[in-house]
């Protein structure tokens, strides 16, 4: 088998920074009360005219530099979002022209906060079956342009920003396994209900606020501890190794209580999880992406660390891989 690994990372936030207390006056809440249930601090907004596209080429122009690969050498571009900039072309399509990426074969994909970990294993698969040498993979989100800014209980958790990979085929180590999963069955606990084909934009839709993020927390921290848990041991069997092995586990940042139930359910001690929601809040699929890059630039990953990537989101879909840095 081929060994397909990443060989260059990259990251994009906007300037604009909303803290806790900007949100005090926006809301009835404290910013006690945010950071005791999520641990989250400040997040990232997007300026005017700001949209996921252009944060996903800044990140992408970090990670080509960083695998030293061309933008017209690109065999293949898959965006992760759920916040495109529109609902067709692709923003991979949008992402293309701007990088003058032309002979890249591109398509985005919906897997929520799960967006990211689907993306490197879809690219994986590519690589592996020679189909392409090499893929860029990208988690952007424009999470404030779905959030209901009325809604104290959502909007204090989400933001916005954009990480990258670059993936080839690597002389060792690289991507030893990967475990996806997904469970339609519970679509409702965290949903954007409409602008699709089923509830298309109305008067009523938008009088409503069917435009914005629903989710029912309670329910999802549950499952989301147990699913997250589970996916990372399927996935550390499937390449042999156990939960002692890992070196760094880069988790999609939900919050942070779920985060440590996940270590503890694990028996991971709290210095193996990569933490930066504090800083960022929860930006779905870009979450995975960015603490990876940080993670790497920071020095946290090494030459041959075992690295965890573990994510959970609305589907349901979940999703675990395991990397030999």
């Amino acid at each position: 088998m081929k060994k397909i690994g990443i060989i260059g990372v990259g990251k994009y936030l906007p300037k604009k920074v909303l803290t806790n207390a900007d949100l005090e006056k926006m809301v009835n809440t404290t910013d006690e009360w945010i950071i005791t249930r999520t641990g989250i601090k400040e997040r990232r907004l997007v300026s005017k005219n700001e949209a996921a596209s252009d944060l996903a080429i800044k990140a992408a122009r970090q990670a080509l530099e960083d695998a030293k690969i061309l933008p017209q050498d690109l065999d293949l571009i898959v965006v992760a979002t759920i916040t495109p900039d529109m609902q067709f072309p692709s923003t991979a399509c949008i992402l293309q022209e701007a990088l003058s990426a032309k002979d890249a074969a591109c398509f985005d994909i919906s897997a929520a906060c799960a967006g990211f970990v689907y993306g490197i294993v879809t690219a994986q698969q590519f690589i592996a079956t020679g189909t392409y040498n090499n893929a860029l993979v990208i988690g952007t989100e424009v999470l404030s342009s779905i959030t209901d800014w009325q809604d104290k209980n959502t909007c204090v958790l989400f933001g916005d920003g954009a990480g990258a990979a670059v993936l080839a085929q690597v002389n060792s180590g690289g991507i030893l396994s990967a475990y996806l999963g997904s469970d339609g069955t519970k679509k409702d606990l965290l949903m954007l209900p409409a602008g699709g084909s089923r509830y298309p934009v109305t008067h009523q839709t938008i009088d409503k606020r069917l435009h914005y993020i629903k989710m029912r927390g309670n329910e999802l921290f549950k499952l989301a501890v147990t699913i997250m848990a589970d996916a990372a041991q399927r996935a550390l069997k499937q390449a042999g190794l156990k939960c002692q092995d890992v070196d760094v586990v880069i988790p999609h940042q939900a919050n942070v209580r779920i985060l440590m139930a996940v270590a503890k359910k694990l028996g991971l001690s709290k210095d193996k999880i990569y933490l930066n929601i504090e800083r960022y809040g929860n930006m779905s699929s870009a979450s995975t992406a960015i603490a990876l890059c940080e993670a790497v630039k920071e020095g946290k990953i090494k030459k041959g660390d075992i690295v965890l990537l573990d994510a959970f989101g609305g589907g349901l879909v979940w999703g675990a891989c395991v990397i030999k840095w």
